[in-house]
C-alpha cells in the first residue's frame, strides 16, 4: 500500500510539473529549390497571443536575440545573414532600452548555396527567446531539419 501511495504521489507531481511548462512559441519549416545550385529555407515563428520572440538585432544589454546556426556542410553552404521582416521597435522597462521584437507570426528566411545535387536537407540550431507583460522564459534552442525537397 505504501508502493502505491508513493507512485502514485509521483505521478501527481510529475503531471502537475508537465503542465506548467509553457511552451508559447512553435516553429515550423519549409524550403524553396530556386533551382539546382540555390534553395531558400523558411523558419516560421508561430507565436501565442500576449508572447513575442526578439529580432536578430537586438543590441547587447538586453533579452537574448533570436539566432541561427546552419550545420557545416560540404553539401550546402549559407550565404548572408538570415533575413527577417520589420520587428516592432518599443521600450521596454525590464531591458531599460529599446527593443525590437515579433508578435504572432515571424517567418525568418536563408539563401542556401547547394554545393552538390546530394544536398536533401538544412540543419541546424535556432536561439531564441520569449516574454509577455510579465515574466520571460529562459532562451530556449531548438534543432531543424528543412528537407529540400526536389
Amino acid at each position: 500500500m505504501k508502493k502505491l501511495l508513493v507512485l502514485v504521489t509521483a505521478l501527481i507531481i510529475s503531471v502537475g510539473a508537465y503542465a506548467q511548462i509553457e511552451s508559447p512559441v512553435r516553429w515550423s519549416y519549409a524550403a524553396k529549390k530556386m533551382n539546382d545550385k540555390e534553395a531558400i529555407v523558411y523558419l516560421r515563428a508561430t507565436i501565442q497571443n500576449g508572447w513575442h520572440i526578439y529580432s536578430q538585432t537586438v543590441k547587447d544589454g538586453g533579452p537574448i536575440k533570436t539566432s541561427f546556426e546552419f550545420t557545416t556542410s560540404k553539401l550546402y553552404a549559407p550565404v548572408g545573414k538570415t533575413s527577417e521582416p520589420t520587428p516592432v521597435t518599443k521600450y521596454e522597462k525590464s531591458f531599460s532600452m529599446n527593443v525590437s521584437y515579433f508578435e504572432k507570426e515571424v517567418v525568418f528566411s536563408q539563401k542556401i548555396s547547394l554545393k552538390s545535387p546530394k544536398a536533401t536537407a538544412v540543419t541546424g540550431k535556432l536561439t531564441f527567446m520569449t516574454c509577455n507583460d510579465m515574466k520571460c522564459l529562459p532562451p530556449e534552442d531548438v534543432e531543424f531539419n528543412i528537407p529540400l525537397g526536389k
